[in-house]
């Protein structure tokens, strides 16, 4: 007797192509004074730590009802969830973030915000990281230039705390480039909400790597402050940061 359940023979359900919940989170995401559930799911790569399918699941407290949003970037490491005013209309937004595991520490990062009765992408770290325009290049005199197109700014690095072997590759004896040399600022490998002014509103800190002649040979990092202006993200503050010289 099977129960009025028709069975194929041979047929055996595959557990790792069940979707698992990889992180929980509770708050009032649509601003109607009910907590909220949110979901983050996903299936593991058999014998690895990648995650494929990533979806987000809403379970609204008033209604009773479910969304779910399969993301666009559906496929990474350690993914996680933070729930968070960014918008600063008092109600929580949903950020979510992955590990693409590239050689330049990219990440996927969205945030969703219930807006007009629905829930939306209102971020995107792939797109956002496309309008971050900047260029790198290397200077006589143990320098390297990185200029940002928007805001539009220039910071200069002293490049002697790399020492005396990597300055010998290139730069000539009195100081001068053997050849010229350009590097680049990778995509968004850092997303972080911290509330700068301790007003409930969290802005956002993103980093991105600058390299030199390759990926290894990291210069520093370019620090841009996000914040809501009512209709997007922007830039409120920018800075560049290096790594100090060992001592010991």
């Amino acid at each position: 007797m099977n129960n009025g359940m028709n069975i194929t023979p041979g047929f055996m359900p595959n557990p790792q192509m069940t979707p698992q919940i990889i992180q929980t989170k509770f708050g009032d995401v649509d601003g109607d004074g009910f907590f909220d559930t949110v979901l983050l799911t996903g299936i593991q790569k058999p014998d690895s730590p990648l995650w494929q399918h990533l979806t987000l699941g809403i379970f609204y407290g008033r209604t009773q009802q479910i969304e779910q949003i399969a993301l666009k970037e559906n496929i990474g490491y350690n993914p996680t969830i933070f729930l968070g005013d960014f918008t600063g209309n008092h109600v929580e937004d949903i950020l979510v973030i992955s590990d693409t595991g590239g050689s330049g520490g990219i990440i996927n990062g969205a945030i969703y915000s219930f807006v007009d009765g629905k829930m939306r992408k209102i971020f995107d770290a792939e797109s956002f990281s496309d309008q971050l325009k900047y260029t790198v290049n290397f200077q006589n005199h143990y320098q390297a230039t990185v200029q940002s197109m928007s805001p539009q700014k220039r910071y200069t690095l002293d490049l002697t705390y790399k020492g005396k072997e990597y300055l010998a590759e290139i730069y000539n004896s009195d100081g001068t480039l053997k050849e010229p040399i350009a590097g680049w600022v990778d995509p968004i490998s850092g997303l972080y909400p911290i509330d700068f002014d301790r007003d409930g509103t969290y802005e956002l800190l993103t980093m991105q790597r600058i390299s030199g002649r390759y990926h290894a040979d990291g210069l520093g990092f370019v620090e841009n402050v996000l914040t809501w202006d009512g209709h997007k993200f922007t830039v409120d503050r920018q800075n560049v940061s290096i790594e100090g010289e060992d001592l010991t």
